[in-house]
Parts: C-alpha cells; sequence; structure tokens
C-alpha cells in the first residue's frame, strides 16, 4: 500500500530542501507549484497572483495540487513525497481573508494524505527570494492557519526539529521505517 507523505509549513522553513535531498535520495516526489504558477503569471506581468488574483492563482494551485495526488496513485512507489498539500489552498486564503467555495474543503476532505511532517518557521534559514516575498513574521503568522487547517481536517502532524538537512531528512525517513 503507497504512503502519501505531506511536507508542510510556512514558507521559507525548508520543506523544498528536504524533499530535494529525498530527491537524491531517489524518492518519488513532487515539488511545489507555487513557485511555477507565479513564475508562469510574472512572464505575463502579474507580480505578484495570489494578491492581484487570488482566487485564479489559488484555483490553479487546487488543480495543480489534485493531479500531483492523481500522479502518484498511477506511480508503483511505495513512498511518495509531496511539498505542500491541498489544505495548504485554503490555509492561506483564510490568512489572506479570501472567501471561496466550498469546493476547498471538498477536496481537502476527499484527498487524504497518510502523514503530515511540518517545519516550523525557522528564522536562521528564513530568506527572501523572486517568488517568496513573505516575511519571517508573515511566514509566523501563515504556520498558524496552516497548523488550524490540517488539525481541523483531522491530522496528526509531526513536528520536524531544527537541525542540518541531513538531519531533518533523517528524522522523516526514520519516523516512517517503523511503517514500512
Amino acid at each position: 500500500m503507497q504512503q502519501k507523505i505531506l511536507l508542510i509549513g510556512g514558507p521559507g522553513t525548508g520543506k523544498t530542501s528536504v524533499l530535494n535531498e529525498l530527491i537524491k535520495r531517489d524518492y518519488f516526489c513532487f515539488p511545489e507549484i507555487s513557485r511555477e504558477v507565479t513564475l508562469k503569471a510574472q512572464q505575463q506581468g502579474i507580480e505578484q497572483m495570489f494578491l492581484t488574483q487570488p482566487l485564479l492563482f489559488s484555483k490553479m494551485l487546487l488543480e495543480g495540487r489534485e493531479q500531483q495526488f492523481l500522479d502518484a496513485l498511477k506511480s508503483e512507489s511505495k513512498i511518495v513525497f509531496f511539498d505542500r498539500g491541498i489544505p495548504d489552498v485554503h490555509a492561506y486564503m483564510d490568512y489572506f481573508k479570501t472567501e471561496y467555495p466550498s469546493i476547498y474543503i471538498e477536496k481537502s476532505k476527499q484527498y487524504k494524505y497518510d502523514k503530515v511532517f511540518h517545519f516550523s518557521p525557522w528564522k536562521d534559514i528564513h530568506e527572501i527570494d523572486n517568488e517568496r516575498y513573505e516575511t519571517f513574521e508573515e511566514t509566523t503568522a501563515i504556520d498558524v492557519f496552516l497548523m488550524k487547517s490540517y488539525t481541523d481536517l483531522g491530522y496528526n502532524i509531526i513536528n520536524i526539529p531544527f537541525g542540518a538537512l541531513e538531519e531533518r531528512t533523517n528524522f522523516v525517513l526514520n519516523s516512517l521505517s517503523c511503517d514500512l
């Protein structure tokens, strides 16, 4: 039986670094798609689509993350990792106080992950770049909404300790080894 493993946390908390390390170790992984959506919008002259067209941006994320989930189901991999999940979409809209249709919650309930690993805000590694514009304070606030969304959906959240990349990656894998 396939395990769908989710990495969550605010921007700049180390999720993508751990995912990239998992890829190097030959695990099947789905990257965060918001950077791709943001870059495409910027190429069309929309600097921050989430801020200017939040529902369109969120719709594109929801569709992309749903497709990742469906693609994972087609895979023969026993473990599949995801950098962010479907519930992240409505968590961000809650953070920005954006009203949205019930389909976002419905999809979050329809597509369930087996384990959720949480990366807490960590000031020492937080960086702002072309696609990640949130300050550390904003990351901390977003994290509260992420935790609430996943907790409200009944997920048991496993917190990743701070540490070197290899330590954090090993923590995830060691947490899974008892289930394999």
